[in-house]
């Protein structure tokens, strides 16, 4: 059956979601504005470009230890700027409950983990509580925080392209104590990967993806988002079935609602149990009054 001639079962739900993560002890999210955020990672700060801060900020002076001065073009060039004090350049551990991890100043203008995922994994987490033999894959996995969030749970496989990366996601793990856990660490297109694990036979109770806006896999396999999201979201709706529990879908740095992404999920999972939702992740400032800050669009798939 095409995708386009599923039957309606999953509700499609129209209104969007905002997804608001808060501060925690070891990330705060401290001020925002004319384009640029400030936020703290443990013991040190730093200003980043932020394109939908387009307010005023409310703090006089930000004392950073780093600032990324973006490039000319807008495909993510830069460079970091550094204060007196010295930033560790093979990074420092932070953690968020269980789970810890390295920050690290990277070319690409973020600090080794996105903190705006934090209420994605608490949302995993209250989709699949109470189990410990859940089946879960995180495609696209970087540094394998919310692979190890979603290890609380049963078995991950953690699918990254970057040798680096996994190589990191490993070392993350066994910060945290977890290097025992059973995850599969898999570097490898995660488009091909998948369509592997379609051949097979495999099933999910849970999919994570948050693809780039343009990649290469490890033998130099192109991703362009528009062109391959299509195909990776079929062989993940082959992945699941009508007891798994989700799929969330995360997309960064594209000029694309959230509609879009959801029109196309209701294409795809519509003859699956559940609802499927959309909308932003955004990131709160501190204070009683902060502000919310968007970072990114998604569409998830939920069967509560």
């Amino acid at each position: 059956m095409s995708p386009s001639t599923r039957c309606r079962v999953a509700e499609l739900i129209a209104a969007p979601v905002v997804m608001t993560g808060h501060g925690w002890a070891d990330y705060q999210l401290v001020d925002s504005g004319h384009g640029r955020k400030y936020e703290s990672y443990g013991p040190y700060s730093f200003i980043r470009p932020e394109a939908q801060a387009m307010w005023t900020p409310r703090l006089e002076h930000w004392p950073a230890d780093g600032e990324f001065v973006p490039g000319s073009d807008e495909d993510g060039g830069g460079r970091w700027a550094y204060g007196t004090r010295q930033v560790p350049r093979d990074g420092w551990p932070l953690a968020r409950g269980d789970v810890k991890f390295t920050a690290q100043c990277t070319p690409f203008r973020h600090l080794g983990f996105f903190p705006d995922m934090a209420p994605v994994w608490d949302w995993m987490g209250e989709r699949l509580q109470g189990r410990s033999d859940a089946q879960t894959m995180n495609l696209f996995g970087y540094t394998g925080v919310g692979t190890l969030a979603l290890s609380d749970y049963g078995p991950v496989t953690h699918v990254d392209a970057s040798k680096k990366s996994v190589a990191q996601a490993r070392e993350n793990a066994a910060l945290s104590g977890m290097a025992d856990r059973p995850v599969r660490w898999i570097v490898d297109d995660a488009a091909k990967f998948t369509a592997r694990e379609v051949r097979r036979g495999k099933r999910y109770d849970g999919i994570i993806l948050d693809p780039p806006k343009f990649g290469r896999g490890p033998e130099g396999e192109v991703w362009r988002l528009e062109e391959s999201l299509p195909g990776l979201l079929d062989n993940c709706r082959q992945l699941l079935d009508a007891e798994s529990s989700f799929l969330f879908l995360t997309v960064y740095a594209v000029r694309m609602s959230s509609l879009a992404l959801i029109g196309l999920m209701d294409e795809i999972f519509r003859d699956l149990p559940g609802k499927l939702e959309h909308g932003d992740l955004a990131v709160r400032e501190q204070g009683p009054d902060g502000r919310l800050l968007p970072t990114a669009i998604f569409a998830r798939w939920s069967n509560d």
